[in-house]
């Protein structure tokens, strides 16, 4: 990777880390990337609205490969112990998206400059800790009659800059459950002439275990009680509505389907036992990100053409991750870029993007991007 290169990317990271902005609320982290690639390349720049792609037109055109970066920050407060600490109270890159996008940028430089066979597309993408961001950029797959997509995460816990791999489930699929319960409510005194949701949320509850046994499913299976929130503080008070908020995750999106779908079964036999009516709403939905093992493979055989320490992961983050939603329409993978394994986690106060991590990820979307 050519110095000047990595210079002007590092300095991009800074800058975006010292105005972070949250899920979809990216206006001038979306707008400052563009303006840093129309002053560094002369790509093509599609403007999306809430995120945007640069294009690489080969005079071969033989592949339409992308690449994608995330750009959105996390609802954090930074401490004050680096110089471009967050200028923006409450939020912070402290999942490394800062370095995702500059890495990109740096990578769509690198393109410019020395060409390549193939059309190479550069998604820039919103909000994709809610997983909203990819649900919506994901047309851009066919639009484009994209072949291949790939991306990378920075990663904790992983030896400082291998490329950690695996085939087929890479990330869980998990969404964010609310089961809402609507009753009537009475006097304390008098809680048979109300209709109390408390002991149909219980039955949901104690459910739960059975649901998740490992006995009962073919992968790993999480229902994790987030909030129980019934009725008020008031003793005089029987409650006449409920709310139980829960995280469901999933090793396989099938099971996923399967949890969701006994929970509700669960909540509408409870309801009418008990005379509540009840409704569901689903945030943070993220599919399984499963990778295609022949682009995998791709980035086995980079990792290693170019020395990089190659890691097979031996099982799938239980953490989610949106790019699932490209691998619903077309092939590719996404890969690991450890940030050391004594290295503060992701989503912690003290973590920060490693500038070194830059470079790895380049060359490594470079090689990648000739196949």
């Amino acid at each position: 990777m050519r110095k000047e290169n990595l210079e002007k990317a590092i300095k991009l990271r800074h800058e975006l880390h010292e105005h972070p902005e949250l899920s979809s609320q990216e206006v001038w982290t979306r707008n400052h990337i563009m303006e840093f690639l129309r002053e560094n390349t002369s790509l093509e720049i599609v403007d999306r609205g809430r995120w945007f792609y640069a294009v690489y037109r080969s005079e071969k055109g033989r592949r339409n490969i992308a690449f994608r970066a995330d750009f959105d920050a996390l609802a954090m407060q930074e401490p004050d112990t680096i110089e471009y600490a967050s200028k923006t109270p409450g939020v912070s890159h402290k999942c490394g998206h800062d370095g995702h996008s500059a890495s990109l940028a740096a990578f769509a430089m690198e393109i410019d400059q020395e060409g390549s066979d193939n059309n190479i597309y550069f998604l820039f993408q919103h909000a994709e800790e809610t997983g909203e961001g990819a649900r919506e950029a994901c047309v851009f797959i066919e639009e484009n009659n994209i072949d291949e997509i790939f991306a990378f995460h920075n990663m904790s816990s992983m030896a400082h800059r291998s490329i950690n791999i695996k085939d087929g489930t890479a990330n869980c699929a998990s969404s964010g459950m609310t089961i809402k319960m609507e009753g009537q409510p009475s006097h304390a005194s008098e809680p048979e002439k109300g209709k109390n949701p408390a002991f149909a949320i219980a039955k949901i509850i104690d459910a739960i275990p059975g649901l998740i046994s490992p006995e009962k499913n073919e992968g790993m299976v999480l229902c994790t009680v987030i909030q129980v929130d019934v009725g008020e503080r008031a003793f005089g008070v029987s409650p006449g509505r409920g709310e139980l908020l829960l995280t469901i995750r999933a090793l396989y999106q099938v099971e996923m389907d399967k949890l969701r779908e006994n929970l509700e079964s669960i909540a509408r036999s409870e309801a009418e036992k008990y005379g509540l009516s009840v409704s569901f709403e689903y945030n943070d939905v993220f599919p399984e990100t499963c990778n295609y093992s022949e682009s995998a493979d791709k980035i086995r055989r980079v990792s290693l053409e170019k020395g990089m320490q190659l890691v097979e992961m031996k099982e799938a983050f239980r953490g989610s991750e949106d790019f699932g939603e490209y691998l619903k329409h077309t092939k590719g993978a996404i890969c690991y870029i450890g940030n050391g394994e004594d290295y503060a986690p992701v989503h912690t106060y003290n973590f920060d993007f490693r500038d070194d991590i830059i470079e790895t990820a380049v060359e490594l979307f470079k090689g990648l991007s000739a196949l």
